[in-house]
């Protein structure tokens, strides 16, 4: 006698190779921290660009519709589920009011072909300090003297600099790499002083032959950290260009001391890079001692990345 199956049962029978690789999706997401770094930085790769790991399901739904099976189907809820759980806050609007600083932070791009306009375009946002990182020696004065009438503070350190329409004091280069890429300054507040780190962490890469290349930004997060943990302010804002997102790794030295002001009072995710199509947050705004009522990405200039702002109550 043959038998026979109903469609109902048959269903449930296809599309096990789907529901597989929606478990793994999950996976992926739930514990990315297990994925090695000693094979070509794995791990910081995939968390540089994990939230878009939530695309695998469309594919796989199509593919679970084309196979018209209800338990492909079913299983796409396990990634769609890690995914909500991990990412799903970060869709909604999390900014509030108020806020007695507001700083902005952009790497201006050592190529920009305006540097008089980006500096204009950043004090138009009326930022009480100006962060850039990637200055070019011979382009600081277009940007300081863009930015002299509204920001009579400033200091250039190496590759960095801040303005501020408050005072600056006890300004200093901070050691993480051979030359000059970061700073430390205090910035002299109605509200009393707030400690402000301003760096630009090593490029990294991704080659065929070596993987991820981070070691070098790596090595440079543990002299900065070093640096944050030996501050006594009890205030500290650390902004900058990190070549590395909130979710990677790497930044647990930064990330386990201070706040993400993005996770806390952003708007979305604040993607940073590239600035035409932005896909990756490596531009942030880290802070102890503070609270961030607010987060946000300014309109492009003549760099690459988008110039990132925060609104902080002291």
């Amino acid at each position: 006698m043959t038998a026979v199956h109903s469609p109902e049962r048959a269903t449930w029978r296809r599309g096990r190779v789907i529901a597989v690789c929606s478990a793994l999706t999950a996976l992926v997401l739930l514990a990315h921290s297990l994925v090695p770094n000693w094979l070509g930085n794995a791990g910081s790769l995939l968390e540089t660009f994990l939230p878009w790991t939530g695309l695998l399901v469309l594919p796989l739904l199509v593919a679970a519709l084309v196979r018209r099976s209800a338990l492909a189907l079913v299983s796409l809820l396990l990634p769609a589920l890690a995914w909500g759980g991990s990412f799903g806050g970060r869709l909604f609007d999390r900014t509030g009011p108020g806020g007695d600083l507001t700083i902005v932070s952009h790497n201006v791009n050592d190529e920009n072909p305006d540097p008089a306009g980006t500096a204009r375009a950043l004090a138009a946002s009326g930022a009480q300090v100006i962060a850039l990182e990637e200055l070019k020696k011979p382009e600081i004065p277009k940007y300081e003297d863009a930015l002299a009438a509204r920001y009579p503070h400033h200091s250039v350190q190496g590759t960095v600099g801040v303005w501020s329409t408050f005072p600056l004091d006890d300004t200093r280069p901070v050691e993480i790499m051979p030359w000059t890429r970061a700073l430390r300054t205090t910035v002299d507040t109605p509200r009393g002083p707030v400690a402000v780190f301003v760096a630009h962490l090593p490029s990294v890469r991704v080659r065929l032959d070596a993987g991820f290349t981070a070691n070098g930004r790596d090595e440079a997060i543990g002299r900065l950290a070093n640096a944050v943990a030996a501050e006594r302010s009890p205030r500290t804002v650390l902004v900058g260009d990190f070549n590395g997102t909130a979710d990677d790794r790497a930044l647990e030295p930064i990330t386990t001391r201070m706040r993400s002001a993005q996770e806390q009072a952003g708007d979305g995710f604040g993607f940073s890079w590239p600035a035409g199509l932005p896909m990756a947050r490596i531009d942030q705004v880290f802070v102890a001692g503070v609270r961030p009522t607010a987060s946000w990405t300014l309109p492009a200039t003549g760099s690459d990345h988008l110039p990132v702002a925060a609104s902080l109550a002291l």
